[in-house]
């Protein structure tokens, strides 16, 4: 069960509260993140809980302190696509600041998380007030729109080895630049993400170990020539 709390665990977090984990708030000053600090809600959840579903009334915007999260979509089928997957100091829901309007999507725990929160409400008339704020945001939205078309050209341009290159680098940027790191959820999931099949998914991960580019274990990857992984990235 989810639950709610004034963001007092992020305030105590020494070097880095939750506000300033995400592009929209890292450049304010430490006086301006005391004043957001308070307009701050956290909420635990737990693996499989749902943050928001689509049809849902969107009025916040939300920041991974912790944990992964993932954002998806039903066809008129009932069947998921993926949109993408969120780890600590990503933000989403953004557009709720600006205006009123449902969610399209789903966003559900992928394991035991904790999630900020700010609403529009409180939000808004400090960034009306602030220019610098309102500048960052911006430029965090434009650069959100820019990974998204980036995104959308990788799964329609780029072939299935390419796809999965792409895939590994975005995690082995979003866990500290670490060469091993854990698949956040199962192949099949991810090879959905990469619009290709689990089988493909698996022959395409198996090639990449052969060349030596990378090791798979059943649960983690590790990068053995970083390089190489890039240049197929392109």
């Amino acid at each position: 069960m989810a639950i709610d709390a004034c963001c007092h665990s992020c305030a105590h977090e020494k070097d880095s509260p939750c506000l300033s984990k995400v592009p929209l708030f890292s450049k304010l000053s430490s006086s301006e993140l005391a004043d957001l600090q308070p307009l701050v809600r956290t909420r635990v959840y737990s693996k499989g809980e749902f943050i928001f579903q689509e049809g849902e009334g969107s009025d916040s915007l939300f920041i991974v302190n912790s944990g992964t999260v993932k954002i998806s979509k039903l066809s008129g089928e009932g069947k998921e696509k993926i949109i993408r997957f969120l780890f600590t100091g990503d933000f989403f829901g953004q557009f709720a600041l600006l205006q009123e309007k449902m969610h399209d999507s789903h966003a559900i725990v992928l394991d035991d998380a904790m999630v900020c929160s700010i609403r529009r409400q409180d939000f808004l008339p400090i960034m009306e007030a602030n220019a610098k704020m309102a500048h960052a945001f911006l430029l965090a939205m434009s650069e959100r729109l820019h990974e998204t078309e980036e995104w959308m050209g990788t799964v329609t341009l780029l072939e299935a080895e390419q796809r999965l290159a792409k895939l590994l680098l975005l995690f082995f940027g979003k866990n500290g630049h670490n060469m091993t790191f854990e698949l956040p959820v199962p192949k099949k999931e991810l090879a959905a993400l990469i619009a290709t099949t689990p089988e493909t998914f698996s022959r395409k991960l198996a090639s990449l170990e052969e060349q030596g580019i990378i090791a798979v274990s059943s649960k983690s990857i590790t990068i053995r020539d970083l390089e190489s992984l890039q240049m197929l990235a392109g």
